[in-house]
């Protein structure tokens, strides 16, 4: 009976064309453990430097992940069927890697484990390409919104005659008191003043940022206390 042949790995069509991708053969009646070019390279060795064992592969998982991937292991050779697990891995030069393995367990007619097939997947690379593009997002909208806010200050300025310190001040009491975020704000009076439709509304907007919450409500209470007459008092 020929032996089944160990499944071929296709990065682009498992992962990103920057991941490594590996595949590795556990033999359930010998205990020898089979292992791609890839997986060597994950682990940090090239082929003939190590002899792949069980033990040596569970070593190099992260102390904290370790029990859980042998107890995921265990679990397969007993049960069979297929498994998954994420976990992190450190490499013969204690590099850190981020892996992803899947595979299946494979039981003969007698119940006993026969092999192991599985592919492991080295995310690393593409984890610190996605943190890096989103640091990058972060700070390019962290650059927009100051320079909007910038740009609102400006338009408080030579509207209310007012300097750069109390603009921000009128800014960020609308946006504490009104629940929105301060670039928001900002962009909204910069909006208002980008649009020739209807300059009411920018100078209303202002008006109400001059205001404030406080203010405004000072005046309301002051009117009604104007207004309000005591009432008499009965004999």
């Amino acid at each position: 009976m020929a032996a089944p042949k160990i499944p071929q790995a296709y990065p682009t069509a498992l992962a990103a064309a920057d991941c490594i991708v590996g595949t590795f053969r556990f033999d359930g009646a010998s205990g020898k453990l089979d292992w791609s070019e890839e997986v060597y390279l994950i682990h940090g060795y090239c082929r003939g430097e190590i002899v792949p064992t069980l033990d040596l592969f569970l070593s190099h998982k992260h102390p904290d992940d370790r029990t859980r991937s042998r107890e995921i292991f265990d679990q397969a050779r007993k049960t069979g069927g297929s498994f998954f697990s994420y976990d992190r891995l450190i490499d013969a030069r204690l590099r850190e890697h981020r892996i992803l393995t899947t595979g299946e367990a494979v039981l003969d007619e007698c119940g006993r484990l026969s092999h192991i097939d599985a592919f492991i997947i080295d995310l690393t690379r593409t984890l610190q390409k996605e943190t890096e593009a989103y640091a990058r997002a972060a700070v390019a909208a962290a650059n927009a919104s100051r320079s909007t806010i910038e740009q609102a200050k400006g338009i408080l300025m030579g509207a209310l005659h007012i300097g750069s310190e109390e603009a921000f001040k009128l800014l960020v009491s609308h946006s504490q008191h009104s629940n929105i975020k301060l670039a928001r704000t900002a962009a909204d009076l910069v909006d208002l003043a980008n649009s020739a439709k209807d300059p009411a509304l920018l100078d209303g907007f202002i008006q109400a940022l001059h205001r404030g919450p406080v203010r405004h409500r000072s005046r309301v209470i002051g009117a009604n206390r104007h207004h309000v007459r005591r009432p008499q008092r009965s004999m």
